[in-house]
């Protein structure tokens, strides 16, 4: 065993140690490390599990990719219908990393009650949509079947059914323009499967999941038409490498864009969370930093005249300053461990629990989404213990200015 390991350990044992004049500021400095890593823990796995979240209902909604016709339509309206004759469709073969794509449309309509009408997008899809995103989302009844012939079943959203007194099993009618204005509005009968909640307000007040052929026989589109393509990636921090790939291979007269393009406020505004999670490490790494200095400078001038005695005995002051380090050490850890057990605690409660919520209107999630890994929580222990451990190099340097002579009589 080290000579400074032994030291230290011998100090951290000491009954005199626990209940000296420096336990309670030292009890302070593990308490502000435990504090500091849970909630550095918190940022991070709500800041990404926010933004996680977030991007999996929007792409759940339009893919990661959206390959369309060029036009200036600006609307969620489908324009002028791209041909499903194409050499990407039905599989992408010649681009790697995308796992699926699907033809889409989608057309204004208005629902309409006896009592009261809602303006609604129905999304039109087929027989070759992915809908394993949406079983997240169902929470009643069932998917539509567009594997067979037209049909007239749809997914509506909970907020849409509550609005207008729906419920599982209901039919309603909703009626959608035609091109020559001075004729009177074609009428579909639909009835629900199914009653969806994404918790994205934005999509949920509006989106109707109906058959693609019902919107191609609206528009007099052939069979083989529809308003777009959805592209959905393996690997989403690929994105725009795969995006590029896509775009190479894509026929010139289609326009390629990825979610991020088309949603652009939204994924502006969430990766403003990043800034926010480096603003907190930083924030609570300084905070323990200084409070173990301060415990630090605590213990040496409490050890005083050990120094004074170690150094008449020939000890240098570098091995002098390694015991103070590893005394440093170990309450950096202890700090560490039930920062851990208290932060996980918290993460896994919120995760399985959902204890707090949040207004979708402004997270566009009910409540707070928690993203754990153990690659960060592992970088975020490491970080921390240098971190802090590296702040502490320049206060033990105060052991180099303590005289042997005046230490040994210091009271």
């Amino acid at each position: 065993m080290k000579f400074e390991y032994f030291i230290a350990k011998r100090i951290i044992d000491s009954k005199a140690y626990k209940s000296s004049v420096s336990a309670p500021i030292i009890k302070i400095g593990i308490a502000a490390i435990a504090i500091g890593i849970i909630v550095m823990m918190i940022a991070i796995a709500t800041g990404i599990g926010l933004q996680q979240k977030i991007r999996e209902k929007v792409v759940a909604f339009n893919g990661d990719i959206i390959i369309s016709n060029f036009d200036s339509n600006n609307s969620q309206e489908s324009g002028d219908p791209v041909s499903m004759d194409q050499d990407f469709y039905p599989e992408f073969k010649s681009v790697d990393g995308i796992n699926h794509i699907q033809a889409v449309a989608s057309k204004f309509g208005i629902i309409r009650t006896e009592t009261d009408f809602e303006a609604i997008i129905l999304k039109g899809v087929g027989a070759d949509y992915n809908w394993v995103l949406f079983k997240d989302f169902l929470k009643e009844g069932r998917l539509p079947d567009y594997t067979k012939k037209r049909n007239e079943e749809v997914l509506i959203s909970e907020y849409l059914a509550n609005r207008l007194g729906f419920k599982l099993d209901d039919s309603f009618t909703a009626l959608f323009r035609k091109e020559d204005p001075n004729k009177p509005p074609s009428m579909i009968t639909y009835n629900i499967v199914g009653i969806y909640n994404s918790g994205f307000k934005d999509f949920d007040e509006t989106y109707v999941i109906g058959d693609l052929r019902h919107l191609q026989r609206l528009n007099k589109w052939d069979s083989d038409q529809a308003g777009h393509f959805e592209v959905f990636v393996d690997d989403y921090s690929k994105l725009n490498k795969t995006y590029n790939s896509v775009y190479n291979n894509t026929p010139s007269m289609l326009n390629v864009t990825t979610v991020e393009q088309k949603f652009g406020s939204i994924f502006e505004w969430i990766k403003i969370f990043d800034k926010n999670i480096y603003g907190i490490i930083g924030i609570m790494i300084l905070v323990a930093g200084i409070n173990m200095i301060t415990a630090l400078l605590v213990l040496i001038l409490e050890r005083t005249q050990m120094i004074g005695i170690l150094k008449a005995l020939g000890s240098n002051n570098w091995t002098i300053r390694k015991i103070f380090l590893y005394n440093a050490s170990y309450l950096i850890t202890l700090g560490l461990i039930w920062g851990n057990i208290l932060g996980l605690g918290l993460l896994f409660a919120q995760k399985y629990l959902k204890l707090f919520p949040l207004n979708p209107d402004v997270y566009y999630v009910t409540e707070a989404p928690v993203y754990i890994s153990l690659s960060y929580i592992f970088a975020l222990n490491i970080g921390t213990f240098i971190l802090c451990l590296f702040m502490l190099l320049l206060p033990s340097y105060l052991i180099t200015k303590i005289s042997p002579v005046k230490a040994i009589r210091f009271e």
